[in-house]
């Protein structure tokens, strides 16, 4: 209905879905009911207990009254919304009814991204993916794939000469890769500015006249921080887009709390309570636009100078602070001086590089603590939960015993590890609670190349992001990812990242080399 960063929501439930659908095709509530218990799925549900008419609807048409759906509220708003719905499936065919209902859901299970549909751009345009690359740089800056494809429509690539860094609009973060150890690091980036890695919260923050923040997945959290609302006094700029990281602190003693402890902000509903609890500084690190214009390309350099000019003091935002160097050995001491702080380690910056949205590239390296508290490999993994198993015996109480993990190859994901023992029973507890919405009754089509040995109990859409760690990677021929995780352990849940930053196969072949 709109790009992610503009959380445009129905506010309908399952039971709602099924109330229309009961109203469309003058069926009981109970029949529906059982046709979607049955089937899983209140898509299938409709389609089985069809009895509408095809009014052939245009796509605007149907995109218009959704969008009318979305804009329902009030008194009464509910029961107009699921009058409309039921109006919209009555009027058209059988197949469309099966997708009408999953839409609201945000369940469409189609098997397929906005990526996907950037390589479909790429087809329709020369007839390859030859496209890909420079289509996929252009949605890195404006993650809006329908303002992408109608621009690509109606001018071709010429059209992305238009798409460019607009206030309001989240640009997709620039990533790090990994590098083994600082003499690496030195011998491939040369002279770097060394900045602390927080353990926080990723803030992309938008200021023109107001205040607008974005997740590194996109998500629209501006209700959640609103001390920034007040940051124009800071700025020395009439519009600029800011890249931070949000950390809390203890009231008490100034210092900064854990990353799981900053996350309680993240809930809508007691911030005003958790803003005097957990106030937090913004440590900013760098700038991305500035009154009218674009810094994307400029070098790290002259970013980091036009930071320091902007930035004024104040209780909010604080530049991050940073050292430069060309010398391995200075890295080092720096990187283990914030360890000794109780901070991740560093992230390394090739001092003359570009700011490089939506990519893992060698201008940004993180370097965590090579061996100790986070397992024996040099980094940690994200992975993306893809079903889990029920609990035997004392885990029966928390209804599941393992999740299997995958990473990302491509648009899809494959196999790396179970996830168990390497979890406590409250950890398991919790997981099961928010894998509980994500059920499917299939195999998602996205998940590729799994093992029948690692079928799990219950497939779950792709949507829960956990960090582990391990003590090493072994090759498998039985994991998709053709490598294995041993003695996984969980390190935390990511609601911070979309599965599509979860850790790459070739990302795990490089863990895999720096062993």
């Amino acid at each position: 209905m709109a790009p992610l960063y503009e959380a445009i929501e129905f506010g309908i439930a399952d039971k709602f879905i099924v109330r229309a659908i009961a109203q469309a095709y003058n069926n009981s509530i109970d029949s529906v009911t059982k046709a979607f218990k049955k089937a899983g799925d209140v898509g299938t549900a409709a389609e089985s207990l069809y009895r509408g008419h095809d009014d052939h609807l245009s796509i605007e048409k149907v995109y218009d009254l959704l969008f009318t759906i979305t804009q329902t509220s009030g008194i009464g708003s509910r029961e107009k919304k699921i009058r409309l719905l039921a109006e919209l499936l009555s009027s058209v065919g059988r197949l469309s009814s099966r997708y009408l209902t999953r839409i609201p859901l945000d369940k469409l299970r189609l098997g397929f991204s906005d990526m996907t549909i950037l390589d479909a751009l790429s087809w329709m345009l020369n007839g390859n993916k030859s496209a890909r690359v420079k289509l996929e740089e252009a949605y890195n800056v404006r993650p809006d794939i329908g303002y992408l494809a109608k621009t690509i429509k109606e001018h071709g690539m010429k059209g992305l000469s238009h798409v460019g860094v607009k206030v309001g609009a989240p640009i997709l973060a620039c990533l790090c890769q990994r590098l083994p150890n600082a003499d690496e690091m030195i011998k491939k980036m040369g002279r770097v500015a060394v900045e602390p890695k927080y353990d926080g919260v990723r803030v992309q923050i938008h200021y023109q006249q107001t205040t607008k923040t974005f997740s590194r997945n996109l998500e629209n959290t501006t209700d959640m921080f609103p001390e920034l609302q007040n940051i124009g006094k800071q700025l020395n700029a009439r519009e600029v887009i800011l890249d931070s990281e949000a950390i809390g602190l203890d009231p008490k003693t100034g210092k900064l709390i854990s990353f799981q402890e900053t996350t309680t902000r993240k809930r809508k509903h007691d911030i005003a309570e958790t803003l005097l609890k957990v106030p937090l500084k913004f440590f900013v690190f760098d700038i991305l636009y500035k009154n009218g214009e674009s810094l994307l390309s400029v070098p790290f350099s002259k970013r980091r100078r036009i930071l320091e000019e902007t930035i004024r003091a104040g209780n909010s935002l604080v530049v991050s602070e940073q050292i430069i160097t060309d010398s391995a050995a200075a890295l080092r001491v720096y990187h283990d001086k914030q360890l000794k702080k109780g901070l991740e380690g560093a992230v390394v910056k090739k001092w003359d590089s570009p700011y490089e949205p939506g990519r893992r590239g060698y201008t940004w390296v993180k370097f965590k603590e090579e061996e100790g508290k986070t397992g024996k490999l040099t980094d940690t993994i994200d992975a993306v939960v893809m079903g889990y198993t029920s609990g035997e015996g004392k885990r029966t109480a928390f209804g599941i015993g393992q999740v299997l993990l995958g990473v990302r190859r491509g648009d899809d994901f494959v196999t790396v590890t179970k996830l168990g023992s390497g979890a406590t029973e409250k950890e398991l507890g919790g997981l099961f609670q928010s894998l509980k919405k994500l059920r499917m009754k299939e195999q998602p089509k996205e998940y590729k190349d799994v093992d029948k040995v690692y079928y799990p109990d219950v497939w779950v859409s792709p949507k829960l992001v956990l960090e582990i760690a391990g003590d090493d990677l072994t090759k498998s021929k039985k994991h998709g990812a053709g490598y294995s995780v041993r003695f996984p352990r969980l390190v935390r849940i990511r609601p911070d990242k979309s599965p599509h930053e979860v850790t790459t196969v070739k990302e795990v072949e490089t863990l895999f080399k720096q062993q």
